[in-house]
């Protein structure tokens, strides 16, 4: 048996059931307070707090006490993965709220494919919990109010929700940003935008989970966008916005490592897949009558990339290298710039980069990421020539392999001088592969998904087949 096997049989004989006790709301001032309490036996106890900003009492009493009580369960059980991981204990019981078998296997298939990455990373089997439910049968809910015509974005730091911002503002619709635990690009990028009295939310998790990884526990990747959606509907209730629009995009479709059968997708919970399996749920279990979809769930990242070069005001604030925010060895605080060595910036630069002048992105990155030998390896994977596609939030290989072939062809159009080393090595050993590149990467960069749910198929389309 492996010492990652032995870990796990060990910590799942010594703590055997994960339990959901209870959770509990205030409103505290002008801000909603949610506490939730989880139990891992015999004696492990974390209790995590999420802050809703800007709350008024009228607010809440419109929703209906029932009604916000099962937004706020719901919310409570997209936690349970995130600390839940950290033993998987065998049995999850639930003390606080109904789940009837139908719900109790919806939660069970969202750990198997949206922590996929964690087992794979783990080198443990998929473990499929036992979920005991202490009220089985859901009584439903209905809300008391009728949601308006009004539009959620969520706002990251990317370049995706600039896409989804700037088109439905100027379709003229009406909209509002929301943010959890905002970053400093997410804030400037609102500010830019002039996004008014946007909703912020703060999660805040349980220090004891933090010690427990210093311990040894397990720990790994968990769907955050999953969490995301669960709090999107939460919101959407409480400020009455009917519409809640993502901007997932197609390439997050695609998986990364096949695992024991499986095909492990750090995207999974960005993917339509799980958009299709959470309106489903959403609209039985929390709320009818909300509509959430992804705005950008047609295109490509490459087509997303080439919408976004044409709003220049953000380049300076943009940022969705996920090292920037990680505090280095030694270092008091992040970076917050982008690091120039990671796969999720050699993809946003090359995706980019046929559409950006040269000088611009270096200005964004800080230097000239085509000139970096040590990228190599990293770009091989992006392509599909080594390993598997990096566990990040990257486009599909057949758009990366079209990403570098337009990179190649205006760098060899508009310079003389000797190309760059990424570049020179895609010329030599990766082009000869691909005899159709140009007809392929046209047909990429016009390619429409019909698999989505968004409501302005027209407005997306009318940007898409706009020339430049």
């Amino acid at each position: 048996m492996s010492d990652y096997k032995l870990k796990l049989k060990i910590l799942r004989k010594k703590c055997p059931k994960f339990i959901y006790q209870n959770y509990l709301y205030k409103l505290s001032k002008n801000d909603l307070e949610i506490f939730f309490n989880f139990k891992i036996e015999p004696s492990i106890y974390f209790r995590p707090k999420v802050v809703i900003k800007n709350i008024n009492k009228s607010q809440i009493r419109k929703i209906g006490e029932k009604e916000l009580n099962n937004l706020v369960f719901h919310l409570g059980l997209m936690e349970i993965p995130s600390y839940w991981k950290a033993t998987c204990s065998p049995i999850i019981e639930i003390k606080t709220g109904p789940l009837n078998s139908k719900q109790i296997k919806w939660w069970q298939d969202l750990i198997i494919g949206g922590m996929g990455q964690f087992f794979y990373e783990n080198k443990i089997p998929f473990q499929k919990p036992k979920i005991i439910s202490h009220i089985n049968k859901y009584t439903g809910v209905n809300l008391l109010i009728s949601p308006r015509n009004r539009y959620l974005v969520p706002i990251g730091g990317g370049k995706d929700s600039v896409v989804t911002l700037e088109l439905l503002k100027n379709a003229k619709k009406n909209i509002r940003c929301f943010s959890l635990n905002p970053t400093d690009a997410a804030k400037k990028i609102m500010r830019v935008a002039n996004c008014k009295e946007p909703i912020i939310v703060e999660r805040k998790i349980d220090e004891k989970l933090l010690e427990l990884n210093r311990k040894g526990f397990l720990n790994g990747h968990t769907p955050f966008s999953a969490y995301l959606a669960f709090l999107s509907v939460l919101l959407a209730v409480i400020f009455n916005y009917k519409y809640i629009a993502f901007s997932n995009e197609r390439s997050s479709n695609e998986g990364n490592v096949k695992y024991r059968g499986k095909t492990i997708n750090h995207q999974w919970s960005k993917s339509f897949e799980f958009e299709e399996k959470f309106r489903s749920y959403s609209k039985k279990y929390l709320a009818k009558d909300i509509e959430y979809f992804s705005f950008l769930r047609p295109l490509y990242e490459i087509q997303i990339a080439k919408l976004f070069s044409k709003y220049p005001k953000y380049f300076p604030v943009f940022l969705s290298c996920n090292e920037a925010y990680k505090t280095a060895s030694g270092a008091k605080k992040p970076s917050k710039k982008w690091c120039g060595k990671c796969p999720k910036c050699l993809f946003v630069w090359t995706c980019l980069y046929p559409f950006v002048e040269e000088k611009k992105l270096i200005k964004i990155f800080g230097k000239n990421l085509f000139k970096d030998k040590k990228l190599l390896p990293i770009m091989k994977e992006l392509i599909g020539e080594r390993r598997f596609k990096p566990f990040e939030c990257v486009g599909t290989k057949k758009e990366t392999v079209s990403a570098f072939y337009l990179s190649w062809k205006k760098y060899r159009e508009q310079f003389s001088v000797k190309m760059p080393f990424l570049l020179k090595y895609f010329e030599r050993k990766i082009l000869p592969k691909y005899p159709n590149l140009e007809k392929e990467s046209k047909k990429i960069l016009t390619s429409w998904n019909n698999q989505h749910n968004s409501p302005f198929e027209k407005i997306l389309k009318k940007q898409l087949s706009k020339k430049g």
